[in-house]
């Protein structure tokens, strides 16, 4: 075992700090506690250590085996091979934070195309170099309004459409705050209820309603109106959204949202079994300085050169403690680096076909399935890429049939509501052709029977 220093550079240092020995470092913990015996397994050699990890990492089904129809916030779309040859260039791999900015023109660039991609995508003003996921953003969101209303208006109105994940990092991040009311139909949440309900919510207390665009079961709703009462009785409007679907529908920003957060992950990013992903984050200018998280602006030096600036922090790091917006001590830049990469490749008309597809193919695959014998689908409300299956039997047994005929079925609902039973929501890419949209209905009216 390496050991970096020698018994007399040790002796050195404990004599310095009053110490006779290693042990009487741990005074401050009980006799009971110190150094307890740990089962170990024998150590292994590094060729022993990789064929063991290499078993383990067997026991995975991942989509480069399998054929994917699991959405519910990670999605299966192609990655041009160009995205991760990029991100592997030492200059970007290896970077970290940039708090020497001077000396990090090209991070901070980077950062500065991803915040011009994101503001144009979403059709806001404004947004910063991301948070770690989409569920981060949107606690986020709701620590912006907070502050937006110098902490008076307290309560918080979240669509029960909204990812389940996302509700759940909300109640975190809020739960500290006193007197904080949370508004979300928990625990008896209808997920299948109409957004408008939400507006009898709504109060002179109330600092942000919440809303999903497509929501998490993949229904598209109209919000202008919505947003517009809202706006009425002066509460701010965040909008979540699946960033894939702003090729094909009408960015949030266009129908007045205050604050649109969503996850990056469909922007070029593999799916990871979950993770890492980064989280979107844009907003008005009028909220700029409410807003967690780095924002990046361009500049011209003394030369007269263009060049990059942290124009805007809201760490407790850079400002006053009592100040500070946020803890956040970095953003996703590498992963923001890969939807840059990922927008430019495909480019805006790419972007916009590569969404049709999946809009496309997510109807074939509903009509298809709609078709089947004690399967129905929910159409009467719109959809992007995503929709809910009823199935005729327990979306768990469905879904281990189709786990030995080669597919990753759809998301079981009754995992995070339990009162929705039977009902699998699907999710469709430009990655799934007609004919293999085609064999996964053929399994599925098969799994039926079995």
């Amino acid at each position: 075992m390496f050991s970096p220093h020698t018994e007399e550079e040790r002796k050195s240092m404990l004599s310095a700090i009053g110490k006779q020995n290693l042990a009487d470092l741990f005074d401050a913990v009980p006799v009971k506690y110190r150094f307890p015996e740990l089962e170990m397994p024998e150590g292994l050699s590094e060729m022993e250590a990789l064929e063991q990890l290499k078993e383990l990492s067997q026991a995975n089904e991942a989509c480069d085996e399998m054929i994917c129809f699991l959405g519910a916030g990670i999605y299966d779309h192609y990655i041009p091979a160009a995205v991760d040859s990029i991100l592997r260039r030492g200059e970007f791999f290896t970077a970290y934070t940039p708090y020497q900015p001077e000396i990090s023109q090209g991070t901070l660039q980077a950062t500065f195309e991803y915040q011009s991609l994101m503001a144009r995508l979403t059709g806001m003003e404004v947004s910063n170099a991301s948070h770690y996921d989409g569920a981060t953003a949107a606690a986020e969101a709701c620590l912006t309004a907070y502050h937006h209303f110098q902490e008076k208006r307290r309560k918080f109105i979240l669509s029960p459409g909204l990812h389940p994940q996302y509700r759940s990092v909300i109640h975190t991040y809020l739960g500290g705050l006193e007197g904080i009311q949370i508004i979300d139909g928990e625990p008896d949440t209808n997920p299948f209820s109409n957004p408008e309900t939400l507006l009898s919510s709504i109060d002179n207390d109330t600092a942000l309603l919440f809303v999903q665009y497509p929501d998490f079961l993949g229904r598209v709703f109209n919000f202008t109106d919505i947003i517009q009462k809202a706006h009425a009785s002066n509460c701010l409007v965040a909008v979540a959204v699946n960033p894939m679907a702003l090729g094909v529908l009408k960015a949030p920003g266009e129908f007045g949202a205050d604050i649109v957060v969503g996850d990056g992950q469909p922007l070029g990013l593999p799916m990871s079994f979950g993770g890492p992903t980064l989280g979107i984050f844009t907003t008005r200018k009028e909220l700029i300085r409410k807003v967690s998280g780095r924002i990046v602006g361009e500049t011209l030096d003394s030369r007269g050169n263009r060049g990059y600036v942290l124009t805007l922090t809201a760490r407790e790091q850079h400002i006053r403690r009592e100040r500070a917006t946020s803890n956040i001590c970095t953003n996703q830049g590498l992963m923001a680096l890969a939807a840059t990469v990922y927008l430019s490749l495909v480019g805006k008309h790419g972007f916009q076909q590569i969404s049709n597809l999946c809009y496309q193919k997510a109807h074939y695959a509903a009509n298809q399935i709609n078709s089947l014998e004690g399967f129905s689908v929910e159409m009467e409300i719109p959809f992007f890429n995503e929709f809910v299956v009823h199935c005729p039997k327990p979306v768990r047994e469905i879904n281990e049939f189709l786990l030995g005929e080669g597919f990753i079925g759809g998301y079981d609902l009754e995992e995070v509501f339990p009162n929705v039973t039977n009902k699998m929501l699907v999710a469709v890419t430009e990655k799934r052709t007609k004919e293999i949209i085609d064999l996964f209905c053929a399994n599925l009216a098969e799994a039926v029977n079995e």
